[in-house]
């Protein structure tokens, strides 16, 4: 029987004691003394939303596929266990061996968004690993971050050891048998890091400097470190469909927010809208093969009992195979209990035709992401869809069956007018206009129509990283107009509006394009108790704004200034292949209100082919 970290009378004082006992249906066990390296694969959230992260469960299943790695889980406490774990000194653990974290040789945080950054400071805390980097030694993990967020690193640099800046199927082999030698040799701390600096795709924030101005930007950003490079590149998959993947997937005890088998379809998407940080990330645009992906649907359902799969993607409606991929999955499986779930779809005729076999209509909503209420700002975004598609769309919809569609929106675009702002319920209305346009003996009682705004982040790496951004009182005020907006529609009855908090935008938009100040607010408000930040019922704006004042670091620097083109960014550092150039006409491109084609149709030369793969090459051919 392996011993269990917390006593059975933690176990019944907390609720869901198991998101901490590990043991789950393929979960990996191994001899810690036949092992060379342990790492923990830790993601800073509470365990049901960190066993629905695919990522993870990919780099699970290949670290643990070496003989001469374990690979363990660690997700953070939820705020009761927290809670027993600093009075009674108990330190954190990983779910597999029940072993502190602070015995293991790396601790691997996936950073996927930006309010999770108080609960890594809680990881490092309750493990016993000092907060920054500079005061651990030679008997404490390497803490390595990976995910979206580390192509803006340097809010979080004086805490990482190193940061991982791409796709993690790449360099994590280079790295763990320099880590391997690093060990046998017996060489410092410091000499592995110098090592780990010259492997491609590794940055180690102690190795940089950086200076400022007076007015508070960047002045330069160099190496400190002969092992260090000036500009680090972003690692990358080209062939899909030949790298690993998790045949046999973790299957927690509990219910999680993803419950059902992934299928990731492809990775990247030609779409291009402006404000999309993943769009220009993952360029280019690459499938897997759908043979592949059969095989994968086969194991993995077998593997884990689930009863659903769902396929993973950017922009589904995109990847060529889909009709073939659907078709068999609807073959194979649907009379053997299997749920289809089809996320990112562009609302057409096949999709629909698609959606009515697989789902029961009577539960489903479909859902639209306009993004902006007037055409005029869907083509500063580049989101490709004009109203025409919107309405034929839903009305394809509404004829087929469905009575409820959801809208999403953002609010606070660039060159936004408070035209753009009532457009949203215009839109609405009009959708549902379409749905009364049925003649009654054939609709299914009333419509109804949810329209959801979310505020405009401006993200590092995409066209809009130069706009600015506006205060809380304003954000509340745009959402006022739509809401009043709303009231106002001849079929008010049939719409709903919802909005995102805009205290947590603000927050969010610091962190996004945050420098390395930024780390003491976030020390800080952890200090004063912020934790599960993204959480709404423990977001606390007072104590996060009490922050900011003790550290005397502005929130409208980040987020209000103007910044020039020229101006060096926290991350310029990093080269993702997209070229600042190609950002720089895109955002001149927006302020015109001119589109981009998407990159099937046309190449816009953003500088992704110099990877010599996916659809930059595919397109030529």
């Amino acid at each position: 029987m392996r011993k269990l970290a917390l006593s059975d009378e933690i176990l019944l004082k907390i609720e869901k004691p198991a998101r901490y006992i590990g043991n789950e249906v393929n979960s990996v066990m191994k001899d810690k003394n036949e092992v060379d390296i342990r790492f923990a694969m830790c993601f800073p959230d509470v365990y049901e939303i960190g066993m629905s992260h695919l990522g993870i469960q990919i780099l699970y299943d290949m670290f643990n596929r070496r003989e001469d790695v374990w690979c363990e889980r660690v997700y953070s406490p939820w705020m009761d266990l927290d809670k027993i774990m600093r009075e009674k000194k108990i330190p954190l653990f990983a779910l597999e061996s029940q072993d502190p974290i602070k015995q293991f040789d790396f601790l691997g945080i996936t950073i996927q968004y930006e309010m999770c950054y108080t609960n890594i400071l809680q990881v490092l805390d309750l493990s016993g690993i000092p907060l920054f980097a500079s005061e651990r030694n030679e008997e404490d993990p390497i803490v390595i971050g990976g995910g979206p967020c580390t192509y803006n690193p340097e809010p979080l640099a004086d805490f990482f050891d190193i940061f991982y800046i791409g796709e993690g199927e790449t360099v994590y082999d280079e790295l763990l048998d320099a880590y391997k030698e690093h060990k046998k040799i017996g060489s410092s701390r410091r000499e592995f890091l110098e090592r780990a600096a010259e492997i491609p795709g590794l940055y180690v924030p102690a190795f940089y400097d950086v200076t400022y101005h007076d007015d508070g930007t960047i002045a330069s950003f160099e190496p400190n470190n002969v092992h260090a490079k000036p500009t680090i590149e972003k690692q990358m998959v080209l062939n899909v469909t030949d790298t690993y993947y998790p045949e046999k997937p973790v299957v927690p005890f509990i219910k999680v927010t993803q419950d059902r088998v992934v299928l990731e379809i492809q990775r990247g998407c030609i779409r291009g809208c402006r404000f999309c940080q993943a769009g220009m990330l993952y360029r280019p645009t690459r499938e897997r093969a759908l043979e592949r992906l059969k095989e994968y649907a086969y194991k993995m359902l077998k593997s884990t009992g689930h009863e659903e799969i769902s396929l993973s993607s950017l922009s589904s409606s995109d990847y060529s195979q889909l009709k073939g991929l659907v078709n068999f999955l609807i073959e194979e499986f649907k009379g053997k209990g299997i749920n289809i779930s089809l996320p990112s779809l562009r609302i057409d005729a096949f999709s629909l035709d698609v959606m009515s076999k697989v789902q029961d209509i009577k539960k489903s909503s479909l859902t639209f992401a306009p993004e902006a209420g007037s055409q005029r700002l869907r083509d500063v975004i580049n989101k490709g869809l004009t109203e025409e598609i919107i309405l034929e769309g839903a009305g394809q919809a509404f004829e087929g069956g469905w009575t409820r569609v959801k809208l999403y929106f953002m609010l606070g675009l660039p060159t936004e007018t408070e035209e753009d702002m009532k457009e949203i319920a215009h839109l609405a209305e009009k959708v549902a206009e379409r749905y009364y346009q049925i003649p009654k003996d054939q609709r299914n009682g009333k419509c109804q129509i949810v329209a959801s705004t979310s505020f405009f982040i401006p993200k590092p790496f995409t066209p809009f990283q130069w706009a600015t951004m506006c205060n809380k009182e304003d954000y509340i005020q745009k959402a006022h107009i739509v809401n009043n907006e709303m009231k106002a529609q001849l079929n008010r009855k049939s719409l709903k509006y919802n909005w995102h908090e805009a205290d947590v935008t603000v927050l969010e938009g610091v962190f996004a394009r945050g420098d390395r100040k930024v780390s003491k607010v976030i020390l800080e408000a952890y200090k004063m108790g912020c934790l599960y930040d993204s959480w709404s019922e423990f977001f606390d704006n007072e104590k996060w704004m009490e922050a900011f004042e003790k550290t005397g670091v502005d929130i409208g620097f980040y987020n209000l200034r103007q910044r020039d083109m020229d101006e060096i960014f926290p991350w310029d550092f990093i080269n993702i292949g997209v070229t600042k150039k190609f950002l720089q006409r895109e955002w001149e491109q927006a302020m015109k209100g001119e589109v981009t084609p998407n990159c099937k149709m046309k190449c816009a030369g953003c500088g992704a082919a110099i990877y010599g793969g996916g659809v930059c090459v595919e397109s030529k051919n």
